[in-house]
């Protein structure tokens, strides 16, 4: 019984991570302008995401353009794009063999023995998928605070931490505890 609670738990847990792997992939929120030096008066947000730049004037009109071209893009946003991609893939695939999994030990009457394969596989991916996720993230999130911090880059130019990042990072976190639990 708890083996079935467990499982169950870790199949929400995937499900949820797999959702928010796909929003963050999707968000163009991953940087998001910076208000400092005393400046109240903002009439426009700029939002950096890895598919798309968006400006919000005012908070009335949105306008967001998607990248021109694929090789006008700096090596490291290929390469986060490329990950969360493939972290996309991979959740998809480790949430299918999970429910593959709990389909099988409820109606297995082999014992832990049948059911291994598919759990074990299931949480193998969900790990390796969180660590997909964790890496793109935080790395934008650690460029973003040296940025903000270093007096070399102009004012305009600050980023602050984009709500798609939490938002991975979060995801990162289910994944990994639905990975822990299948394994």
């Amino acid at each position: 019984m708890a083996c079935c609670v467990l499982q169950i738990t870790g199949l929400i847990f995937g499900g949820v991570g797999m959702v928010g792997t796909l929003a963050a992939t999707a968000m163009p929120q991953w940087r998001v302008s910076a208000y400092v030096d005393g400046n109240i008066v903002v009439f426009e947000t700029i939002w950096e995401g890895l598919w798309m730049d968006c400006i919000s004037q005012l908070g009335i009109r949105l306008q967001c353009k998607f990248y021109d071209s694929m090789l006008a893009l700096p090596p490291p946003l290929e390469a986060f794009r490329a990950l969360m991609c493939l972290a996309v893939g991979l959740a998809i695939i480790s949430f299918l063999m999970a429910i593959v999994g709990v389909k099988y030990t409820q109606r297995s009457k082999e014992g832990p023995q049948g059911t291994s394969i598919f759990i074990l596989i299931a949480g193998v991916t969900f790990l390796l998928t969180g660590t997909l996720v964790l890496i793109p993230v935080s790395w934008t999130g650690g460029s973003i605070i040296r940025d903000f911090y270093d007096p070399e880059v102009p004012v305009p130019l600050k980023r602050e931490l984009g709500a798609a990042l939490y938002v991975g990072w979060g995801s990162t976190a289910l994944l990994l505890a639905a990975g822990a639990m299948y394994c």
